[in-house]
């Protein structure tokens, strides 16, 4: 356990080294973000410091992308909706490494574009849960970035962020002072067990997400029983049909 932000190892390969300007971005960003929310950040170190990842988080608050990407050394790309690819915060938001995706959609051209980054050995930051939650609780997950890492051999790694939702709730104009607490598990690689269905795998993630919130998080999640899918590093999940 840490108390504040805890940073990942620096990636062997200098192709990996953020850029000076993301740099300070990104440490505006913590400064704000430690100051303001009062962040905790755990296990950081487990995130793979180079090569191929998906980030697979929950999904609370607007400032979820952000809050992602706390205690990491590397760059984080991530998906955005189109809508706000606008004027000069679209500019803003394309320098920090996201692209648009078109909502409610199967938008082929936002998983090209999130497979071409990930064969170049990018961070890719995802939320299955497709909106932010109602209520803080984490909603079933999407299958489809399992796909995703199928095709490209990325592990998927759990990211639980918890204390978004009160600071700054879907229908909250502006953020409040709360602590937020963001804590990351070990990678989970999909060719471990490939005859497991995509379903069973992502719910596999959602139950390690539940679970380090139940262990650092401000709200116990408590889960419903789901045959077909056990936590992380407990007995092999049985095949779903």
């Amino acid at each position: 356990m840490s108390a504040g932000v805890e940073t990942s190892a620096a990636p062997a390969a200098a192709a990996q080294a953020p850029r000076l300007a993301y740099s300070f971005c990104r440490m505006v960003c913590r400064l704000v973000v430690h100051t303001f929310f009062r962040a905790r950040v755990h296990h950081a170190n487990r995130v793979p410091a180079s090569g191929p990842v998906l980030l697979v988080c929950n999904h609370q608050s607007y400032v979820d992308p952000v809050l992602a990407g706390q205690g990491l050394w590397r760059e984080c790309h991530f998906m955005a909706r189109d809508t706000l690819f606008r004027g000069y915060f679209e500019r803003l938001i394309r320098f920090l490494n996201a692209f648009p995706v078109k909502r409610g959609t199967a938008d082929i051209a936002a998983v090209k574009e999130t497979l071409r980054r990930l064969r170049s050995g990018a961070l890719v930051t995802v939320f299955p849960e497709a909106t932010r939650s109602t209520d803080g609780s984490i909603a079933p997950m999407q299958a489809g970035v399992v796909l995703l890492a199928r095709k490209t051999g990325a592990p998927l790694v759990p990211c639980m962020i918890d204390g978004a939702f009160e600071a700054w709730p879907r229908h909250a104009k502006l953020p409040r002072p709360r602590r937020i607490v963001i804590a990351y598990g070990e990678p989970m690689h999909v060719a471990t067990n490939a005859q497991e269905s995509d379903d069973a795998f992502i719910e596999r993630v959602r139950l390690e997400i539940i679970a380090l919130m139940d262990r650092y998080g401000k709200r116990r999640a408590h889960p419903p029983q789901r045959s077909g899918a056990e936590p992380h590093g407990s007995s092999p999940a049985p095949t779903s049909a």
